[in-house]
């Protein structure tokens, strides 16, 4: 029974892994598609760029409704459900015939697509062990950050070749295979994941994952706006959760706000071409894939702490270094920057799990909301402090800000997040 479980296991891990990559790709598809949209549809490329921004404000104001809607309904069935509604939408995109139409699209899309990453972080918290959560999620962002380099260069590709439309038609392919995936999953299973919400759940843990039985309860309460907000009021009640949720704040405001105007910064210096620097950035995400693929060694070795205060120093010195002539060096910056700060971040998600583990659908829905919105506003305000002070100064605030964030996260939080189910069972 338990290599049985086991299986199972690790084939719902790959099915949610391909939903992160086909989420995250759906995020960055229209980036390179801008200049096309702009001349298709007869309007500015700030005027296109309404699709990217629909999308991206769907997806954060979302967690508000998909982490409660886990919590009580299950959170495999959450994410079968709307990866088929964001299938749905990018198809429709496909076939939209103005801008209008693509926009409000884009935002149906981006408000179901974003149910997929943090429903799966929450229901690995619930499945499994805290001993091993970490790599576990560390080899899931293998997935998105795939996603991500994907939908960066593959939205180019396709406008150069068989057309925009075809990249949405693509993303619809993935996005139904995933939900196809586990209905099938959930259809042999049974309705465990959905009765796991209706009570606390009872766990019992072994060497690798955490099994999770369900106390027969009444069914419970149907959610209104009123609950849901109770719920996140109740995360936010919680001291730990706070400090977690502000540094994470802290973490998208200071990274995001770098990454955003790098390629600007070397195109303004250096007279780099915009394609040119858009790979440069794309680095990043190859070394979020790469410290994907040596979690399973460093997470052992150097624990939450140490993959916090070094994550934090690479993430400083790739960000500071950033800003020379020569693209592939730059992209090396990049991927040293991106190794960096996905050792933080994933420290940072695994901590998040148990928040509260009681409702861990609402407190990773919280977690990723505040992700978005220390993203705004840090691009907000590095949007206007570069063009004033310089982007040299700009970026090496950054640096020191993050490197300062690691120290932190090493010192107050990682370490510190002993599973309360898992440690009262001890």
């Amino acid at each position: 029974m338990t290599a049985i479980a086991n299986r199972e296991l690790r084939a719902t891990l790959l099915t949610l892994g391909f939903g992160a990559f086909a989420c995250q790709a759906s995020v960055r598809i229209c980036d390179a598609m801008l200049p096309q949209l702009s001349q298709e549809f007869g309007v500015s490329i700030a005027a296109a760029s309404a699709v990217i921004a629909a999308f991206v404000i769907a997806y954060g104001l979302s967690q508000l409704l998909h982490g409660p809607l886990g919590d009580r309904y299950g959170k495999l069935r959450m994410i079968r459900i709307t990866a088929a509604i964001a299938a749905v939408g990018s198809l429709a995109c496909a076939f939209a015939p103005g801008l209008d139409a693509l926009t409000v699209l884009r935002f149906v899309t981006g408000a179901a697509a974003s149910a997929v990453i943090p429903l799966t972080i929450a229901w690995v918290g619930d499945e499994v062990a805290y001993e091993v959560r970490q790599r576990t999620l560390a080899r899931l962002m293998a997935g998105s950050n795939s996603g991500m380099i994907f939908g960066l260069v593959m939205g180019g590709f396709f406008v150069d070749t068989i057309g925009w439309r075809a990249g949405f038609a693509v993303l619809a392919v993935a996005l139904a295979m995933t939900s196809g995936a586990l209905w099938l999953r959930t259809r042999r299973a049974g309705p465990v994941d959905a009765a796991a919400t209706a009570a606390p759940p009872s766990t019992t843990s072994t060497n690798s994952t955490t099994s999770t039985t369900s106390t027969p309860a009444s069914a419970p309460p149907s959610l209104s706006p009123r609950r849901i907000a109770g719920q996140f009021a109740t995360v936010l009640r919680n001291a730990r959760a706070r400090l977690v949720l502000a540094i994470v704040v802290a973490e998208g405001a200071l990274a995001f706000g770098a990454l955003a105007f790098i390629p600007t910064f070397l195109h303004l210096r250096h007279g780099m071409p915009l394609w040119q620097a858009g790979l440069v950035v794309a680095g990043y995400g190859v070394g979020g894939i790469s410290y994907a693929m040596t979690a399973h060694w460093l997470v052992p070795r150097m624990g939450e702490r140490g993959l916090s205060a070094v994550g934090g120093l690479l993430l400083c010195i790739g960000v500071l270094s950033v800003g020379g002539p020569m693209p592939l060096v730059e992209a090396m910056k990049c991927w040293l920057g991106g190794f960096g700060f996905f050792m933080l971040h994933n420290t940072l998600q695994t901590v998040a799990t148990q928040m509260m583990p009681q409702m861990r659908g609402t407190a990773i829905a919280a977690f990723a909301l505040a992700l978005f919105a220390g993203q705004a506003v840090g691009v907000a305000v590095a949007g206007r402090v570069g063009p004033v002070w310089g982007f040299e100064p700009l970026f090496m605030g950054i640096a020191v800000g993050l490197a300062g964030l690691g120290a932190l996260i090493a010192w107050r939080v990682a370490g510190r997040a002993a599973p309360a189910r898992e440690a009262a069972a001890q």
